[in-house]
């Protein structure tokens, strides 16, 4: 289901809490929202709808993936840029990290790794501070 997009910054500021099996529907209806706004939005994280999970789905090339209980484990190449977001206004100056490695589970609750570069990272980045509640 596609949700609203939630802007308050008192609600985006709070962490996020771990999420489980129980909470699959989330992920629909995250990869449901960032599909219907594609076209603006390359990432999502389970606050930015209303939902405070450690949920978050990312734009690929193959569709949106999604990650549960995400976790940054490897960092390298530091930068500094500005960023938008679809939760808030105007772009932000923030240090992101040119390639990272992250640890999440799937949709089916299995440890999964892998490294990211580039943009792909920067997103994940960004939505990971969502659900840490640090609001960019």
């Amino acid at each position: 289901m596609i949700r609203s997009i939630i802007h308050d910054e008192m609600f985006l500021s709070v962490p996020s809490e771990k999420a489980g099996k129980e909470h699959l529907q989330t992920v629909q209806d995250l990869r449901d929202t960032l599909h219907s706004v594609r076209e603006r939005c390359a990432g999502m994280a389970a606050n930015m709808i209303g939902v405070n999970k450690n949920i978050i789905a990312v734009t690929m090339p193959f569709g949106e993936m999604v990650m549960i209980n995400p976790v940054i484990i490897r960092k390298a190449e530091p930068y500094e840029t500005e960023e938008g977001c679809l939760s808030l206004k105007g772009q932000r100056k923030t240090t992101r990290y040119r390639k990272i490695t992250v640890r999440w589970q799937n949709e089916n609750m299995e440890v999964m790794k892998a490294d990211f570069s580039g943009f792909t990272a920067q997103v994940i980045q960004h939505e990971i501070d969502h659900c840490a509640g640090i609001v960019i």
